[in-house]
């Protein structure tokens, strides 16, 4: 969000009453900074006031929380302004400090996934709607649809060329019109190919907590899809353990430690 700041200079204010008085200085000094509210389409909205609003959640600078993958625990760690990140497990640890993206194994070949690709990744399903309030997004109001029998209100999520780690991925927020509270994320994954796909994956926000004043997720469940609708669960992520502060973290834990691998791009 672009800021404002007005910095009034330094004022030398100089007074002299007769003799008996030296000349005095008075240096003033005042910054103000004014921070304009964003504007939003009144759907998506409508969806981020019903998880406790942007304004809430602009407050906050760190969020950590512990996952469950299917009995393998991680503990994500994020400053949420720089969007630096530390991802621990039993076997390695993940990181990026906004200059380098590295990798600690415990054991060697302990990781065996993509860390370019995962940085941000479980983070940006799980900070869903509000991740979505970033600069850059494009929003398309669709028709309402039908998923498992149920009809949802339907904002498309698209980026501006540039935006992200791939600004060619769509996303569709689902939400109940009675409570406006998000139930279905619909998502494309194009990568580095830089050409849209029209292959969508399901998630349902099955569970919410309230963190804060913010409502996130506690479970997620990715299902199978067919026809490009969503069908039957296929695996859950279960997130405990959950902090979401106005504190700063200090920037040294995201720093490549010794015997860290730098990722290349």
């Amino acid at each position: 969000m672009k800021k404002i700041i007005l910095v009034l200079s330094a004022v030398l204010i100089f007074t002299s009453c007769g003799n008996d008085k030296k000349q005095q200085a008075i240096e003033i000094a005042l910054e103000a900074e004014i921070v304009p509210a964003k504007e939003y389409p009144t759907a998506i909205n409508n969806v981020f006031k019903a998880h406790g609003g942007m304004a809430q959640w602009n407050a906050m600078n760190t969020l950590s929380f512990r996952m469950d993958n299917k009995g393998d625990i991680e503990v994500h760690t994020i400053a949420l302004k720089s969007r630096n990140e530390k991802i621990e497990h039993k076997n390695w640890s993940i990181g990026s400090d906004g200059k380098e993206l590295w990798v600690l194994e415990n054991e060697s070949e302990s990781y065996q996934g993509n860390a370019l690709f995962y940085k941000n990744l479980m983070f940006y399903f799980y900070a869903m709607p509000f991740v979505v309030g970033d600069d850059g997004v494009v929003y398309t109001q669709m028709p309402a649809t039908e998923l498992e029998g149920i009809k949802y209100n339907a904002t498309k999520i698209s980026f501006e060329d540039g935006v992200g780690y791939s600004s060619t991925d769509e996303y569709i927020i689902y939400s109940d019109p009675a409570s406006n509270q998000m139930t279905w994320l619909a998502y494309t994954v194009t990568g580095n190919s830089g050409k849209k796909s029209d292959r969508w994956s399901y998630i349902k926000y099955a569970e919410w907590q309230e963190v804060n004043g913010l409502q996130l997720p506690k479970k997620l469940s990715w299902y199978k899809v067919e026809d490009k609708k969503p069908t039957i669960p296929k695996g859950d992520r279960t997130f405990d353990t959950v902090t979401l502060t106005e504190i700063d973290i200090d920037t040294s834990v995201f720093t490549k430690p010794r015997g860290a691998k730098v990722v290349e791009d």
